[in-house]
């Protein structure tokens, strides 16, 4: 029989609010182990596997500099290793993104032989996984907004809030234990919007200085890191999320001998000081996306919505799309004049309008028009694989109206030869581009798919009332 004290408390567990416990899907139980290679296998296969968390905070290189901050430590690792070779056994890396919250099952699954967030991760039960040393310690979570707005001082005040946050996000158990003290005072929970995964943490942060999102929890030195970039980010760090993290690198349970080297490893490894230089001088030459529906833009997409629907309609096309292309090629000014060629809302060059049937595109319909044809011809061409699910579909579509359809498929040969998923754009494909061409069409892609997010989020007050717009695939 239950006791009266056990009984209320289970009942209480019960009203206790739950939004901030969903999660984009993930590998979050168990999985079934196998064999462990530990360093003797890794030094006989002369490769050492390493997971890594695909944000390009973590893990990002552009032309042979690396902007992500666990590329320095794993490459002096990679030195470490080899300084202590026998019979010249030297070890190269394979670096292997994946989402944040796949990184512990897939190293459980015998993908990789370690794992090297580069952010907080929590070892969830039911894994046969062992962290590291501390890579780093007493990391605090910090809540961030953008300047000019409400400043946040007590956690009461998030009561009723929204918080964007990526998968896999050290702020989701937090953000749980928060909302049960405002429960405790009958007050409203703090609301979390899981952001689609192709954002990581630095797309979050840029959304929230464009005035997309609000407000994220990051942990401080990610947040500290870009607010170099992104100068008008305010960091309210009076509110006491959570108690500070430790950072830890995670290997299989059994790898007791490559545990061990970590662990000597990181008691000499000293970060460089001019860690970000790369990062910094790469970063400040990008286009930083800003909100595409204050009150002049929505109004204009407001008078451009029919023919935007119209030429989407006729090749299937999800007309946000087309919206959201226009907002980064023309601000949705439909006279801009580009001294290169391009002209108008789409910013199409006469040349590529003329390959789909169209001429005069100084004149708006006609310029929809051969945007949306061309995006199809690239699309049916180069792009109609089953095998890409819709939103990479678009992404491909969008690198190839950038820099070329043959150049993006050439990148897609060569992901799938370093063992990068091909069918994937966001954090597989890009970063090939990253490697040979930079972040040209990273950004772009990536400004494109931020201003479609914005505008997919108000889509109700987007479309007429009544209207039922359906897409075709």
């Amino acid at each position: 029989m239950l006791r009266p004290s056990v009984l209320l408390l289970l009942c209480c567990s019960l009203l206790l609010p739950m939004s901030a416990v969903a999660r984009l899907p993930g590998p979050l139980q168990a999985v079934p182990a196998s064999k462990v290679r530990d360093l003797e296998d890794i030094r006989s296969s002369r490769v050492l596997r390493v997971l890594v968390n695909q944000s390009r905070n973590s893990s990002g290189e552009v032309q042979g500099q690396a902007i992500g901050v666990e590329y320095h430590r794993l490459r002096a690792f990679e030195q470490y290793l080899n300084g202590h070779a026998r019979d010249g056994q030297e070890i190269t890396l394979k670096i292997i993104p994946k989402a944040k919250d796949q990184l512990l099952g897939a190293l459980q699954r015998g993908e990789g032989d370690l794992v090297a967030p580069g952010e907080l991760l929590d070892l969830q039960p039911g894994f046969a996984v062992s962290t590291s040393e501390p890579i780093a310690s007493n990391i605090p979570l910090v809540l961030v907004g953008i300047k000019g707005e409400r400043r946040y001082t007590r956690l009461e005040q998030l009561s009723g809030k929204t918080l964007a946050l990526p998968a896999g996000s050290a702020a989701g158990d937090a953000i749980s234990q928060i909302n049960q003290k405002l429960a405790l005072h009958k007050l409203p929970p703090v609301k979390v919007e899981w952001v689609d995964p192709s954002l990581a943490v630095e797309d979050v942060l840029e959304m929230v200085q464009g005035g997309i999102f609000h407000l994220t929890i990051v942990e401080q030195p990610i947040a500290e890191r870009w607010g170099k970039i992104l100068p008008n980010l305010r960091f309210d760090k009076q509110v006491l999320i959570s108690d500070p993290g430790e950072e830890y690198w995670f290997v299989r349970r059994d790898a007791s001998m490559l545990r061990a080297s970590i662990d000597r490893f990181l008691t000499v490894y000293k970060k460089p000081s001019d860690q970000d230089v790369a990062f910094l001088r790469i970063y400040r030459r990008l286009y930083q996306v800003h909100y595409p529906l204050a009150k002049a833009d929505r109004q204009r997409l407001e008078k451009l919505r029919p023919v935007l629907q119209k030429h989407a309609d006729a090749q299937s096309m999800d007309w946000l799309n087309l919206a959201a292309l226009a907002f980064k090629e023309s601000a949705l000014q439909p006279t801009a004049r580009s001294g290169g060629g391009p002209t108008g809302l789409m910013q199409i060059t006469p040349e590529a309008a003329q390959r789909v049937g169209v001429s005069n595109v100084q004149e708006l319909d006609a310029n929809v028009q051969a945007g949306a044809k061309y995006l199809a011809m690239i699309r049916r061409k180069f792009f109609a694989s089953p095998k890409l699910n819709e939103r990479e579909r678009m992404a491909f579509v969008l690198a190839a109206y950038n820099i070329g359809p043959e150049r993006v498929q050439a990148m897609r040969a060569e992901a799938k030869r370093r063992g990068l998923n091909p069918n994937q754009w966001f954090f597989q494909v890009e970063r090939i581009a990253m490697e040979q061409v930079g972040m040209g069409p990273v950004s772009y892609v990536n400004s494109v798919n931020k201003y479609y997010l914005a505008f997919d989020r108000e889509r109700e007050s987007l479309e007429p009332q009544g209207q039922k717009v359906v897409l075709r695939k």
